[in-house]
């Protein structure tokens, strides 16, 4: 599983310009999910997410997580987070999990961060999605639970 986490002030999905989800001070969370991931792989990166210290103390550092701030998150799922770029110029999407099982997994990873007590939204799962943020920093995170980076 990939995620690409970014800080923001505000964040909000619309699809065909209805506005599906919004979130304000938090964390906007795109992820991806590989053919073999499991629960294991959710739990990894909700839990990492949850925690992560980059959100600035009172004294300016990056020492608080979401769940220090008592902030929200916004799930975006983006299969194109396995996109293989290393031959042609046309990216395959080998790696990304099947339809099927990526909606299962996004519901889960979305279930577990509500289980932290973290408020969370999400987009709609398959759409084409307009995704508006005001990114704070800018301070954006890449996740994988392989550990690749």
């Amino acid at each position: 599983m990939r995620a690409v986490i970014q800080r923001v002030k505000s964040a909000s999905v619309t699809v065909d310009g209805e506005l599906v989800s919004e979130i304000d001070t938090g964390l906007l969370i795109f992820i991806g999910i590989a053919h073999d991931d499991t629960e294991a792989e959710i739990e990894y990166i909700a839990n990492k997410a949850a925690n992560l210290r980059i959100f600035e103390d009172t004294d300016g550092k990056m020492n608080c997580s979401l769940l220090d701030i008592g902030g929200s998150a916004l799930v975006v799922s983006q299969f194109t987070l396995y996109g293989d770029c290393r031959k042609g110029r046309r990216p395959s999407f080998i790696g990304a999990a099947r339809p099927e099982i990526a909606n299962e997994l996004y519901e889960k990873f979305i279930s577990v961060l509500e289980e932290l007590n973290i408020p969370t939204k999400g987009g709609t799962f398959q759409a084409m999605m307009d995704v508006h943020l005001v990114n704070d920093g800018p301070v954006t995170i890449l996740l994988d639970s392989d550990k690749q980076f």
